[in-house]
């Protein structure tokens, strides 16, 4: 593959699904500034992958993996090197459109509990509820995986379980 296209393509994937960056981001990671680490560790290694990417999935869905095992990689060895790099892309929350200052809120608290929650989740339940919020087919979750779509019916539907759980007790909680 040509730099010029390695380019294009990298460019591409930012543009039309940086949102994949940021939830797999702020899933795997509880501060703004881990966030923002992992995020640029993400995106680094999408462009050191891209080589790789070989046009037998779609993009969003090769980027899903990427993302994911970086994210899992990135947790299990708690990367720290925020001072020494700077900062690619600003990870920030995404805003409300549409709604009033109270309903803006309480959006954001659903989501921040939604995230609180996903957290306490095992590392492959948080990556089913992320693709399952992304809309993705278990054809692609299996794809991002690497586990058959059977098994992803079994584990999802055990993730959305203890998930609904979880958000249960956050939400008495508060």
């Amino acid at each position: 593959m040509t730099e010029d296209r390695l380019e294009r393509l990298f460019k591409t994937a930012l543009r039309e699904h940086a949102g994949i960056v940021l939830k797999v981001s702020r899933a795997y990671s509880r501060t703004a500034e881990d966030c923002q680490d992992l995020a640029q560790e993400i995106l680094l290694q999408v462009w050191r992958s891209l080589t790789s990417f070989e046009e037998r999935s779609s993009l969003s869905t090769w980027l899903y993996r990427v993302a994911i095992n970086t994210a899992l990689s990135w947790r299990r060895q708690q990367h720290r090197v925020r001072h020494q790099r700077r900062t690619v892309i600003e990870v920030e929350d995404l805003p409300a459109t549409g709604a009033d200052g109270t309903q803006s809120a309480i959006q954001r608290e659903t989501v921040d509990q939604l995230y609180a929650a996903i957290h306490q989740l095992p590392e492959t339940d948080a990556a089913l509820i992320l693709l399952y919020l992304d809309d993705r087919s278990y054809h692609e979750m299996a794809e991002v995986l690497g586990i058959s779509e059977n098994h992803v019916g079994v584990k999802l539907n055990r993730a959305k379980k203890s998930l609904g759980e979880l958000m249960k007790e956050t939400a008495h909680a508060t």
